[in-house]
């Protein structure tokens, strides 16, 4: 069946629907092509593009227009009554039903039904949907009597259902069943000028609503909010249109005015650590992973501060050539310090944990000297540490570091306060 550029012109009047770009206009397409059928229609897009809208215009424009259509969110119906919701229950077939009650496939027998976030629907109620798409038959809960219904079923989703398939979340046979008819709904960063001619009809509206002069956009600022993402799409857009249209003293609004109302977009900003998976989605590491990373990375300086106390223990203190030769302990400090001259009132870089806590504790005997030493020595020489002990070492010394303060100990372990109070009652570490 042909569709002229002038029936889907119309068919955007009659919805209300603003814009005219490629990927929307074929959406609309697609739509009027498969709304006198029964074909079941699974519509995708991201969360705000406006789903809900392709479901109703393939409703009215089917054979089924005079009968009853109704919208479900499956997200927003908690597990344990959707099967009640969709199919309906018998009384007394659990608890609190104290009576009998037609479900949505029931109720719109012979229209339409439209399930909105199908990727959120149990898996159980799945196999019940299935059954409806294939012969018409559903069960009441709490009942084995087989019941019919004539219903045209419209689907949408915003997540990946192959992803889901293959996560098995979702019923690889349901999805081959609803996929029969796709739709993409495009996001709104990719219709171009469609966000300028949607922005001007959402301000006109406002400015009749709060009484006040329609926002006007310059050049430069219509460049930059066709070039803004939109992650909340035609709704996120919507409110900015309200905020500017009732905070915005001056009604002709630039490129830097605007710009204060178009949030930072966070959720495509690189993440710290791990980079991405190939899906997009931000990699989960847990802050005992991220210890892990941080006590590993700092061995290396660990074994090279252990030798650099135990050669001036042995030289009987620190001199330059001791300094050069560990130049590597101290080349990332801020004082600029290369090892090469020597300070004239004491050195001018950080002393190394063991003798700062030597010189605060004036604990100056030769036998509390060696002792220390010893133990030096003997952490260097045990290979055999498991890496819960090197943990636990490194929370002591961190703590040591900062005279028990936990905020600073954390910050210095790359981990937050929370995880090192819940490490040091875990480790039995006495402060």
């Amino acid at each position: 069946m042909m569709i002229t550029p002038q029936e889907i012109q119309s068919v955007k009047m009659r919805f209300g629907i603003i814009g005219n770009s490629p990927l929307l206009n074929h959406a609309i397409q697609v739509a009027m092509q498969a709304a006198p059928t029964d074909m079941t229609v699974l519509i995708t897009g991201e969360s705000g593009s406006g789903k809900e809208s392709f479901s109703k215009i393939i409703h009215s424009l089917s054979l089924r227009k005079h009968g009853k259509f109704i919208a479900i969110n499956c997200g927003a119906i908690p597990e344990g009554t959707i099967d009640s919701e969709l199919f309906g229950h018998e009384k007394g077939s659990f608890t609190g039903a104290h009576e009998a009650r037609k479900g949505y496939f029931e109720v719109t027998d012979g229209g339409s039904i439209f399930l909105d976030e199908i990727g959120e629907m149990p898996l159980g109620t799945q196999a019940r949907l299935l059954r409806v798409l294939e012969n018409g038959e559903f069960i009441k809960v709490g009942s084995s009597k087989v019941q019919k219904t004539n219903v045209r079923v419209i689907t949408a989703t915003n997540v990946n259902l192959l992803k889901a398939v293959e996560k098995g979340k979702f019923r690889e046979d349901l999805y081959y069943r609803l996929n029969t008819v796709p739709i993409f709904v495009p996001p709104l960063r990719e219709r171009g000028e469609d966000v300028v001619l949607l922005f001007r009809k959402f301000t006109s509206d406002f400015s009749e609503k709060y009484h006040v002069r329609p926002i006007s956009l310059n050049a430069d600022a219509q460049s930059l909010l066709m070039r803004y993402p939109f992650p909340g799409n035609i709704r996120q857009l919507k409110n900015i249109a309200e905020q500017i249209s009732l905070l915005e003293e001056n009604r002709d609004v630039d490129a830097q005015t605007l710009s204060k109302y178009l949030p930072t977009d966070n959720s495509r900003l690189p993440v710290a650590i791990g980079g991405t998976k190939s899906s997009g989605e931000a990699m989960d590491f847990s802050e005992r992973d991220l210890l892990y990373k941080v006590l590993f990375d700092m061995k290396k300086d660990m074994n090279e501060l252990k030798k650099l106390v135990l050669e001036s223990y042995q030289s009987g203190g620190i001199n330059q050539n001791i300094i050069q030769k560990h130049q590597g302990l101290f080349e990332d400090l801020d004082n600029g310090f290369t090892g090469k001259e020597k300070p004239e009132t004491g050195p001018s870089y950080p002393v190394p944990l063991v003798l700062e806590s030597q010189k605060q504790s004036d604990l100056d005997s030769k036998d509390y000297e060696e002792e220390q030493i010893e133990d030096i020595i003997h952490e260097e020489d045990d290979n055999s540490l498991s890496l819960e002990k090197k943990e636990k070492e490194m929370i002591l010394r961190a703590l040591r570091k900062h005279n028990n303060k936990r905020k600073y100990a954390a910050s210095d372990l790359g981990i937050s306060e929370r995880t090192l109070y819940r490490k040091i009652k875990q480790y039995e570490i006495d402060q």
